[in-house]
């Protein structure tokens, strides 16, 4: 493969849709690995690193793994892990309708911010590509540093090894995106129709430490808006739902009310129905089908409980695809209009370029 420049490139715009990661395999090894990965990034846990190397290898790294990967052997599927699997089918179906409704060459990619597909092959296959302009679109609708920021950092430090760096946006949240909004209540309605209606639905988010909001993180308050606008679209009223916080780690004070705790408090308070949604993630994983479709199932239940639904992840609906690829429509526009106002579309450019006498 040839690096250097051509006058016959082809422009074309990437897009890099990026999630956080899975192992390879549910094996303790590979587990192992990915948590080494995730684990010790800066923004992730925010420890003087000397510290955090020693409480990482000799403690963590020593006991999680094993309960870990037992925990990914209840959902692994036969293609493999369940957030790759639909990750994969997200990128395509974006693919697909942002080749129906652009005229200009467009390439979409995954990359995971830990593990495989890594954001360096990502962006590598969008470099022969031609993508001389790339967007960012972090499967994070909430903004959070230990997850938007990260996988900046990540691109940051791929790119600075680049000679020829590509234009550049990045997605940082779409928490009150109106489609996004309208994807999660029609998935509801949807369950509902099927299901039937609970005496309370929960909002459970995946939680983050209180001294990053202290320090002045906005996922907290993007939480309750999605929440917010979620509940005004179903038209619930305060009492019909709440919004909790799930999959906290160690001894420090995460964001509140923790979901498991709430849904011990639930029965005791009347409520013998409970539906659950997790809005901010965008496709099913270890987090929701293990900790909230069947781990606080049993919380639920054994404090009383007695109908307990988890309502999927957006995944792939086609609504939610309409959404993320709108949101990847209305971002690029700008470099659409340029490539077409310039005639850089392929025919053009490669007419052009043979006639100074470029190599073809």
């Amino acid at each position: 493969m040839t690096t250097a420049f051509q006058h016959d490139t082809v422009p074309a715009i990437g897009v890099l849709v990026l999630n956080l990661g899975t192992p390879d395999t549910c094996s303790k090894k590979d587990v192992k690995r990915y948590l080494k990965e995730f684990l010790w990034d800066p923004r992730v846990v925010e420890v003087p690193r000397p510290l955090w190397w020693l409480v990482l290898n000799f403690v963590i790294l020593n006991t999680r793994p094993k309960r870990s990967a037992a925990a990914y052997a209840k959902v692994w599927t036969e293609q493999g892990s369940p957030l790759l699997v639909i990750s994969k089918l997200q990128v395509e179906a974006i693919q697909a309708q942002l080749s129906e409704r652009l005229e200009v060459p467009v390439k979409a990619v995954l990359a995971m911010c830990y593990g495989k597909p890594s954001i360096q092959s990502g962006l590598q296959q969008l470099k022969e590509a031609g993508a001389q302009q790339i967007l960012v679109l972090p499967l994070y609708p909430q903004y959070s540093a230990s997850t938007t920021a990260a996988a900046f950092d990540a691109i940051a430090a791929e790119l600075r090894q680049w000679r020829w760096l590509p234009e550049l946006s990045f997605v940082n949240h779409y928490h009150d995106d109106g489609g996004y909004i309208a994807a999660l209540a029609q998935s509801v309605r949807q369950f509902w129709s099927e299901k039937g209606r609970p005496d309370k639905l929960m909002m459970s988010f995946h939680g983050i430490p209180q001294d990053y909001f202290d320090k002045g993180d906005p996922y907290f308050c993007e939480c309750h808006k999605t929440g917010r606008l979620l509940a005004e679209a179903l038209e619930l009223t305060d009492e019909q739902w709440v919004l909790t916080f799930q999959s906290r780690l160690g001894p420090k004070k995460w964001l509140q009310p923790y979901t498991d705790l709430t849904l011990k408090s639930l029965p005791e308070q009347g409520v013998k129905h409970v539906q659950v949604i997790c809005p901010g993630f965008s496709a099913d994983c270890l987090e929701t089908l293990e900790e909230i479709a069947m781990e606080n199932r049993d919380t639920f239940i054994e404090a009383g409980g007695e109908t307990y639904d988890y309502i999927p992840c957006l995944n792939a609906q086609p609504d939610h695809i309409k959404a993320l690829t709108d949101i990847v429509l209305e971002r690029v526009q700008p470099w659409v209009n340029r490539l077409e106002r310039s005639g850089t579309l392929p025919e053009k450019t490669q007419v052009e370029a043979k006639a100074k006498g470029a190599e073809s």
